[in-house]
């Protein structure tokens, strides 16, 4: 922080003090006030900031103590540095038990005031900005796309901050595109862990061998094309919490090797043979009915018991259909800011068949309509007409259409949607950009002019 962002409140009622302070402060640039009595002091802290206060400890009309208290009111992380003379060194001393940042004696050296003014502006920066970065981690972490006011939700909520403070492993349970991400998101930014990361892993997205890789990793020169080598999610994740969603698409093996990392806590690359330390919170989510798949043994009893310590089940949105305006709200003002668009509001028409529909795709399919509604929508209303299928029709394709036509028609209609901003369209259609790019070129698809 530069001087002339810094204000030093002088507190003292020797005159020849107040204005040799103030004279050599200011001539190195600081914002500086002074005050001789406790009255006049306590009225320029409440009316203006002040980062520093020299206060002296004998100041009249009021106890020190009693200033620094006031002080802490207005603002506990104003730095107080105290004026004394040998007599008084004792109750400087306990000011500084209570929390003052430090003492000087009179008669008051420049140069020693000086370098203690330039640690003072250096603890309240550091300060300044570890209390900045915890706000940022908390606004990361922040669950708030968690929406609901059911008591559906509020159960949930209610079991997430009761478990969150603990260790042990946690099976979410719920229909696919019903939150279960949040739900750990939530659980890991209210827990002991929160600042280090969480990780997620969805092992339904991966054939099992190179699930086996994300996971654990691998050693150089394992197999062909492992040039370097790579640290498994489950090592990046030490000491935060690692996510795995659809547990129940992992391999027999696989969950062999799983359960001994967790019994152990540690696991070895492929292609090594050292171990490594991991210590992590396991948060693990199905949509398949495990109970089932430990009679048909493709899922292991020992990993299920070890896993299904905690148990949370989410409930599908036509469980909880009061807090479909709620979410439909959040995702209009999300996506509305986030296009540049002018906050819109929804039909009444267009409400009710949003609220009747029974969500068979849950929350992302409740987003997905609403993101497409908002940037599809001119006006600051969203009709009926601006939803798609199945609650607004879509033009039909031609009888007889190739399924490289229909691709074709389907991608170029998605892109005009969303005014061929690409990164929106693969988002709509499910595709990473890359494999859009290649299907633009394919069908030599181009902007409407």
């Amino acid at each position: 922080m530069r001087p002339k962002d810094i204000g030093i409140l002088i507190i003292d009622n020797d005159d020849s003090v107040r204005e040799s302070l103030s004279k050599h402060f200011k001539i190195d640039g600081y914002r500086v006030g002074t005050a001789d009595k406790a009255t006049a002091a306590i009225k320029k802290i409440e009316e203006s900031p002040w980062d520093i206060i020299l206060l002296d400890i004998k100041i009249p009309g009021m106890d020190s103590a009693e200033i620094r208290r006031r002080i802490k009111q207005v603002n506990k992380n104003i730095i107080t540095i105290i004026i004394t003379d040998f007599v008084s060194v004792k109750l400087a001393v306990r000011a500084l038990q209570e929390g003052a940042f430090e003492y000087v004696v009179k008669p008051i050296d420049p140069d020693d005031l000086n370098h203690l003014i330039r640690n003072a502006v250096e603890q309240r920066r550091l300060v300044s900005e570890n209390i900045q970065l915890r706000q940022r981690l908390e606004e990361l972490y922040r669950p708030d796309e968690i929406i609901g006011e059911s008591r559906a939700i509020k159960n949930v909520m209610e079991m997430v901050f009761t478990v969150a403070k603990t260790e042990s492993p946690i099976m979410i349970r719920g229909e696919s595109g019903s939150g279960k991400e949040l739900i750990s998101r939530a659980i890991h930014s209210s827990s002991n862990r929160k600042y280090f990361p969480i990780i997620s892993i969805n092992c339904g997205a991966y054939p099992n061998g190179l699930l086996k890789k994300e996971l654990f990793g691998y050693e150089k020169d394992v197999f062909v094309g492992a040039t370097n080598l790579k640290e498994g999610k489950l090592e990046m994740t030490d000491k935060g919490t690692v996510f795995l969603d659809e547990i129940g698409n992992m391999s027999n093996d696989l969950q062999k090797d799983f359960l001994e990392v967790i019994e152990n806590k540690q696991l070895t690359r492929l292609g090594g043979d050292k171990s490594v330390e991991v210590d992590l919170r396991i948060i693990c989510a199905t949509s398949k009915n495990l109970e089932e798949a430990l009679k048909n043994k493709s899922f292991r009893e020992d990993l299920y018991y070890r896993l299904n310590i905690v148990s949370i089940s989410l409930p599908p949105v036509r469980e909880r259909k009061s807090d479909i305006p709620l979410l439909i709200n959040h995702f209009i003002h999300k996506y509305a800011e986030s296009m540049n668009k002018k906050m819109m509001d929804l039909s009444p028409e267009a409400l009710a068949v949003l609220t009747g529909y029974d969500w068979p795709g849950n929350i992302r399919e409740l987003r997905n309509v609403v993101e497409r509604a908002v940037a599809e929508t001119k006006t600051d209303r969203i009709e009926l007409e601006n939803l798609f299928s199945p609650f607004h029709p879509q033009p039909k394709f031609f009888n007889g259409a190739s399924l490289e036509d229909v691709e074709r028609m389907h991608t170029k209609n998605t892109l005009e949607q969303m005014k061929w901003n690409v990164a929106r369209a693969a988002k709509i259609l499910k595709i990473s950009r890359l494999t859009l790019y290649n299907k633009i070129k394919k069908y030599d698809l181009k902007k409407s002019s």
